[in-house]
């Protein structure tokens, strides 16, 4: 049974971009509790964060889009 390559690194990308997200939004959770940051610095926290998975998600639909 041949894997192909192509469909590997588009589920290892999907996989680890996922696992790292998830560490990224613990680190900024732990952040903002070691900071005492409060419900609106971690809100500012957990925006930031969120308007790059955004930009991460809309460029791959983008280039999905472009490539169909």
């Amino acid at each position: 049974m041949d894997i192909d390559p192509a469909l590997f690194e588009e589920w290892m990308m999907t996989i680890l971009v996922t696992i790292l997200v998830g560490f990224m939004g613990f680190i900024v959770w732990d952040l903002a509790k070691k900071s005492k940051a409060g419900k609106f610095g971690t809100f500012i926290l957990f925006f930031a964060l969120g308007l790059g998975i955004f930009a991460f998600v809309v460029k791959s639909v983008v280039i999905a889009f472009i490539e169909a």
